[in-house]
């Protein structure tokens, strides 16, 4: 058997929510499945015994490893239309401009040249796992997990289910009802098929606009036999908001609900409206949330409440929402959950007097905002990633603030470990990402 790899170096993760651990001069080694086996420090029984047994490899000086980020909302065919777009109500992005693009993935050339630019760009920003919402498309689909697997990313994918002529255009949407949950049916077979634990299907009703009656019930049927994973948009915008009220005469939560598709593995995206009960609904389930602050701001019309679906026991991450959200780098994330929640708690009517002005104790830290980045995510999702303990993969970025082009400004003697962390958080930039690491596998 094959001795574990150990990396000496500086770790920092968020263990728990409001916690930061920097583990100065730590050795973290690793088996050859990419499990951790063991975190040394200096002080630990066995360190300087590590450290002469096995391969060791010292990371820069002054760098950091962190937790690879987990996205828990991408639109993977959206990626060529980052920054399009963004000043039209959601309804018009969507008949308009992202409709068609995702149209055109039916090209198995398209394709290909789209989904390998995305997945080396999440990689490359440090993304070491993605939950994809893809195409209606059966083959490109599939296509984006073969270029996932090769590539080393973890990711869940989605076939996206589209069934309702009244909502989706012709030139975009599932022929009927039996082709849409066949066709995830047919996808959920062929991910299980690639026999990589990296790589997860997942049963996905774009929103409940998009999907028939029929085609709900007959995938939350679906995802209680193959027990996967679920993903939809819950609760976004206004508009998608009062559909659901027009034509159930029920909230999105109350809705999904009674289809079977709120579980334990289902991520909402948004959840902008969710109500208190509603809140009490998804704590139940265990149903997780994918507040995505960027693309809220564009076209949701609301600021999630993320502090109260927190207290209230919500499991939430942070998504990018590409491309409505106009980044790839989960740090714009980071940084925009922080900045929502300030404006949340302050409010934005200066024609108001403080005390009436905003929504109090809605504010979170850049604590909390990185521990929903990678532990958050990770346990959304339930996957053994997000941090360095041992059972967990290693899932790891380098952060060095020395690389060329770099952003940050660390200062010897100055700084502190945390103080450090905090500023790559708000400060770096996708050149100080300089390896990444999946299930131990140098993959950038």
């Amino acid at each position: 058997m094959q001795r574990p790899r150990s990396y000496l170096g500086r770790f920092c993760h968020a263990p728990e929510r409001g916690r930061i651990e920097c583990l100065d001069d730590a050795l973290v080694s690793v088996d050859e499945d990419g499990h951790i086996v063991s975190v040394l420090k200096p002080s630990d029984d066995g360190y300087n015994r590590a450290l002469t047994e096995g391969p060791v490899e010292s990371m820069p000086r002054g760098a950091y490893v962190l937790p690879g980020f987990c996205d828990l909302h991408v639109h993977a065919p959206q990626w060529p239309q980052i920054g399009k777009a963004l000043d039209v109500p959601l309804e018009v992005w969507l008949q308009q401009h992202t409709f068609p693009l995702e149209a055109r993935y039916s090209d198995l050339a398209f394709a290909k040249t789209a989904y390998t630019g995305l997945v080396d760009d999440l990689l490359s920003n440090g993304t070491t796992t993605a939950l994809y919402f893809a195409t209606v498309h059966q083959d490109a689909t599939r296509l984006l997990a073969d270029i996932c697997l090769d590539k080393g990313q973890r990711a869940l994918i989605g076939k996206v289910v589209m069934d309702n002529p009244e909502q989706c255009p012709d030139i975009y949407r599932d022929d009927s009802t039996d082709a849409a949950l066949r066709g995830t049916e047919d996808f959920i077979a062929y991910v299980r098929g690639l026999n990589s634990d990296r790589i997860k299907p997942v049963v996905t009703p774009r929103f409940i606009p998009s999907c028939t009656d029929a085609a709900l019930e007959g995938l939350g049927q679906l995802a209680r036999s193959c027990r996967c994973h679920i993903q939809t948009h819950a609760s976004e915008s206004d508009w998608q908001h009062r559909y659901v009220f027009q034509r159930h005469g029920l909230s999105d939560t109350d809705s999904l609900d009674r289809f079977g598709l709120l579980t334990r593995h289902t991520v909402l995206a948004h959840g902008n409206f969710l109500s208190s009960t509603n809140m009490d609904t998804l704590v139940a389930r265990g149903t997780g949330v994918a507040h995505c602050p960027l693309s809220n701001a564009y076209f949701s019309n609301a600021v999630f409440p993320l502090k109260r679906a927190l207290e209230k026991g919500v499991r939430v991450g942070l998504g990018s929402d590409i491309s409505g959200g106009p980044s790839s780098f989960l740090p714009d994330s980071i940084r925009a959950a922080v900045f929502a929640s300030r404006l949340l708690d302050d409010g934005v009517d200066c024609e108001k007097d403080y005390p009436e002005r905003g929504i109090r104790d809605s504010r979170i830290d850049w604590r909390t905002a990185f521990y929903l980045a990678t532990r958050g995510g990770a346990d959304v999702l339930d996957l053994a990633v997000g941090g360095f303990e041992v059972g967990r993969q290693f899932d790891a970025i380098l952060i060095d603030p020395n690389a060329p082009g770099g952003s940050l400004n660390l200062m010897e003697g100055y700084d502190s470990a945390e103080d450090g962390l905090q500023k790559i958080l708000y400060t770096a930039n996708k050149a100080n990402i300089t390896r990444v690491w999946v299930s131990g596998r140098a993959v950038v």
